[in-house]
């Protein structure tokens, strides 16, 4: 694991490998790989911190979460462990009515921004003591557009935006005015790199039109980040799904790096920022998990084929090694990006 490795590679300034970072919840991999059961309460805090180093990750994805009291819904996930079971789901909203009426600043519990200082400070500082060899990011999972998908649900959050769009304005306003808060905290906080999770698109592209992301959500974006890159916060971006279509945007409105899945083109985010911005991701576990070793390392030649000349690339598999995949399969991913990582 190197500090110094993604440190350079955050800062665009070519480490002697391409760096590695990974979201990976494989139970029998990780018992068999560190020795720790993670969903063994007892074991759990221990066997992340483990598995980072056991790998070498350069990078943690993480962010900084509270709970602020509102409403939530089920978003939907994916099943990660082999001994999950169902959880009840919630929605708390029952008509477009109902949302259109929300106030979340109303509802939410915001503390001083003294408190939300020092709690942000304290979550940055713990992460980097849980993993001294990589670098730890602040940042906020919700921002603007995945809070309304957390507090009313898919088809409320779209049926409201689309019924009185003046009236949802004011919805937005108050989710930014929390998200703000927490970048202001940041900025207090001297964290000096802020991951800003925001699952804006599905798998198939945008969820809704363009022109209405371009209208409401990113003029938003833009104005949450101006804080961080006013302070030199290195603002890197990360949502799921295919956002080819909104890639520009994201630059426009301050996005210093990007982390996706393979839904989103590597490509065309090489050709355009390779130079300029930090890269994250793209090798595909649907690869992992459905192939055999030589499209493996066939999938991770191609993205070493693409980032190995950018600065600020990272390997990682974008949408997740889950518990279906081989572990063999895995084992050999790691070698590939061994091999295919050498500059």
């Amino acid at each position: 694991m190197s500090f110094e490795r993604g440190w350079q590679a955050i800062h665009l300034e070519m480490p002697e490998r391409i760096p590695h970072t990974e979201y990976l919840t494989h139970r029998r991999f990780i018992i068999k790989v560190t020795g720790f059961d993670p969903e063994n309460p007892a074991e759990s805090g221990a066997a992340g911190p483990a598995l980072a180093k056991a790998l070498d990750y350069d990078f943690i994805w993480s962010t900084y979460g509270r709970d602020w009291g509102t409403p939530h819904t089920d978003m939907g996930r994916a099943k990660y462990y082999e001994t999950e079971t169902p959880w009840h789901s919630s929605y708390p909203f029952k008509s477009v009515e109902e949302v259109l009426s929300f106030d979340p600043l109303q509802a939410a519990r915001i503390p001083t921004m003294e408190e939300l200082t020092a709690d942000v400070r304290r979550s940055y500082e713990e992460g980097q003591a849980a993993h001294p060899g990589a670098v730890f990011p602040g940042g906020f999972y919700e921002t603007v557009f995945t809070w309304n998908i957390k507090t009313f649900g898919w088809e409320l959050f779209m049926l409201a935006a689309m019924d009185d769009p003046q009236r949802f304005e004011r919805i937005l306003d108050g989710f930014t005015e929390i998200s703000a808060m927490v970048v202001e905290a940041h900025v207090r906080a001297k964290v000096p790199i802020f991951l800003c999770h925001d699952d804006i698109v599905w798998a198939a592209g945008p969820s809704f039109s363009p022109a209405w992301m371009r209208r409401y959500v990113f003029p938003r974006i833009k104005r949450l980040w101006r804080p961080l890159r006013e302070a030199g916060i290195k603002v890197l971006f990360c949502s799921d799904g295919n956002f080819d279509a909104f890639v520009d945007d994201l630059a426009e409105a301050g996005a210093e790096g990007f982390i996706f899945e393979p839904l989103t083109d590597l490509r065309y985010i090489v050709e355009r920022y390779g130079k300029t911005h930090v890269i994250i991701g793209n090798v595909d576990s649907r690869i992992l998990q459905t192939k055999g070793p030589q499209e493996i390392r066939a999938e991770v030649r191609r993205c070493a084929g693409l980032g190995r000349n950018c600065p600020g690339y990272f390997f990682a598999v974008g949408n997740h090694i889950p518990y279906t995949v081989p572990i063999p399969s895995i084992e050999c991913y790691l070698e590939a990006i061994r091999e295919y990582g050498r500059r």
